[in-house]
Parts: C-alpha cells; structure tokens; sequence
C-alpha cells in the first residue's frame, strides 16, 4: 500500500458527489465577492455598486461620479479580497492542524498561533518609532514603499506565530516524543502566556493601546490593497507547503507508525505542514489582527459534505472560510447604525464559541 493509493481512499466519496459540492462551493465563493461589496455605511444602489465593479475590471466605462470607483473598487472590493483571502488562509491552516495533530479541536486560535502572532505584532507597533523607519529607510532603497510600522509587523507577526507553535509542541513532548494530546492544553497555556504578555506591552506603552487592541479583537476596518503585499508575503509560501503536503496528511491519519512504514518521513512531514500553517495564520494576523474559529468551524462542517480526504477538503476549506469571514465582515460592518462596525473576531468568535463547547461536549 502507498501513500498515493491511501490518498484517495479517505474521503469514501465519489467524484460523482464532490464535483457538485466543489461546484456549489465556487459558485458560492464567486456571488459572495459583488454581492458583499453593496452593504456599507455610504448606501448605493445595487446597479451603481456591480457598474463600478465592472469598471474596475476593465469591463465597462468608469462612472461619471469618481466617488463611486473610490468606495466600491478601492474600499469595499479591496476589503471584501482581503477577507476572502484571510478567510481561506485560516481554513485551510485548520485542516492542516488537525490533520498532523489528530485533533479535531486543532486550530490557530486554540494552539495559540493567532496569539504568538498577535504578540508579535504588537512588539513591532509598540517598537514603532524608530526602529520603523530605520526598516523603511532600508526598504525604500529596494523600491520597496511601506509604512515604518507596517514594514515591521508581517515578521514579527511570522516570528510570534512560529515561536509560539515551537512552544506548544515543546510544552507538548513527552519522555516517548511528540504527545498530540496535550498540544491543545500547552497552546491554550501559551496562548494565554502571550495574552499576559501583550496586555503588559498595553500597560507599558500607552500610545500602542488603540493599534495593539486592533490585532487583538480583529478588524478590516481601514484595510485596503496596499496590506494585499503583507498578507501574500506569508499566504503564498504557507498555502503553497499546505498543499504540497496533502498527501502526507492523508498518511498521518494512519498513525506516525504506520505512515513511516510507508516511508514517510514523518517528523519532516509534520514540520513542514505546521510551518506552512503558520505561516498563512501569521499573514492574515499582521493584516487583520486575531480571527478566531475560522480554522475550527470549517474543516468540521466540509467534513459532512466532502469526507476526510485532505485533497478535496484543503481545496474546499478555502473556498468554504472566504465564505464564512466576507459574511461576518458584511455582519460585523451591518449590525450598528452611524458607520460604526463590530471587529470581525467578535463575530466569529460568537459563531464558534458555541460550535467549539459543542465539539468538547461530544467528544468521548
């Protein structure tokens, strides 16, 4: 038996029943991207929103009114990518998480990926001052044009979240090895390390309180495309060694021993999915601050419908989280009157909190 055949194996479905799911799915993801763009503060009509978007696609004539091409194709399309893409990054690291751990409460959130990243971020906005325009000096000689602070936060958001993955499994070891039960616990214990560790920097740095509060409740407030390079600097290679390693994920739900007989190198393996992980997990942080229960609700509910084979669900976890955070981002900028909006993490939050109890309830 190799890899390959087993990967095909898990799912028990046929391409007969995921070709229309898939198809629903794109289908789906495709309306959500006009269609999310007509709620906002600035109220237009449905026509006036879908003619500015085909202008800024090149396919029609830019509107007489210059203001309509400004909210609709430089705020509220940029917007709405932004969390389409942000949505999937942390879907798609979900999958990976609980596929290596065997834990099906496995995400970015509950390892406190989200929270070393957070932390991170927050150093770099409360270093600021100096040590950001030092980086943008150095940036603008290679023609790269960013902000002092936002030239600092995508690597720390990275370093944050990898050094906070390294603590969890660190804490996680065993006398026999890697221990995938107590990761969930060590990344809980970590992640609320690092929420002590972030409210002191709140403490000791008065004028970072209103920036770090950002990263830490989560928001697309103010977002647009020129935070689409920080986010792809880490989405890209992350997704990229996810879905190189859809088939090692397939081996490992076999269990470390018998994957290694097949000749997978497991430990590698292992690396290489949860540093791709958290590598998308950091990007969409150092963009959007922590958004949690994207990673968890998703793989669980596209279980249902595409089976366990990682090749479909990685694929459809994509499409599947873009969906869900572009409708809590409309929800989260919908709900309060005057142009004021909830942060998108307080809404997946309410999602999932009672999704993740359900989990723990039912698990035996």
């Amino acid at each position: 038996m190799t890899a390959t055949s087993h990967s095909s194996s898990p799912s028990g479905l046929s391409s007969v029943r995921l070709w229309p799911a898939f198809a629903a799915l794109a289908a789906l993801w495709l309306v959500s991207l006009p269609l999310a763009c007509l709620p906002g503060p600035v109220p237009l009509a449905a026509g006036q929103v879908f003619h500015a978007l085909a202008a800024q696609l090149g396919l029609a004539e830019p509107p007489q009114d210059a203001s309509l091409m400004l909210v609709v194709g430089q705020i509220r399309l940029a917007r709405v990518c932004l969390a389409t893409l942000c949505g999937g990054a942390l879907a798609v690291a979900g999958v990976a998480l609980q596929g290596v751990l065997r834990n099906p409460l496995a995400d970015p959130f509950t390892l406190g990926i989200s929270a070393g990243a957070a932390c991170g971020a927050s150093i770099a906005i409360a270093l600021g001052g100096v040590a950001g325009r030092a980086l943008s000096g150095l940036l603008a000689a290679m023609h790269i044009s960013l902000p002092g602070p936002a030239a600092l936060v995508a690597p720390a958001a990275l370093a944050g979240a990898l050094l906070a993955l390294a603590g969890a499994l660190w804490l996680g070891r065993g006398d026999g090895g890697f221990r995938r039960e107590s990761v969930i616990l060590a990344g809980i214990a970590v992640a609320a390390f690092l929420g002590a560790l972030v409210a002191l920097i709140k403490a000791l740095n008065e004028e970072s309180v209103t920036s770090i509060v950002f990263w830490i409740m989560g928001s697309f407030q103010g977002r647009g495309w020129d935070s689409l390079p920080l986010l792809l600097a880490t989405f890209v290679p992350g997704l990229i060694a996810v879905a190189l390693g859809w088939r090692a994920l397939d081996v490992l739900t076999m269990g470390d021993e018998q994957a290694a007989q097949l000749g997978l190198n497991v430990g590698r393996a292992r690396l290489w999915l949860l540093a791709g992980a958290s590598c998308m997990t950091a990007g969409c942080v150092a963009v959007a601050g922590v958004i949690g229960f994207v990673g968890l609700v998703v793989p669980h509910v596209l279980r249902l419908v595409l089976g366990c084979g990682h090749g479909p669900l990685l694929a459809g976890a994509f499409f599947g989280g873009g969906v869900l955070l572009v409708w809590a981002d409309v929800l989260a900028r919908s709900v309060l009157d005057g142009g004021q909006e909830l942060p998108v993490g307080v809404v997946t939050a309410l999602l999932g909190g009672p999704f993740f109890a359900l989990l723990v309830r039912r698990r035996p």
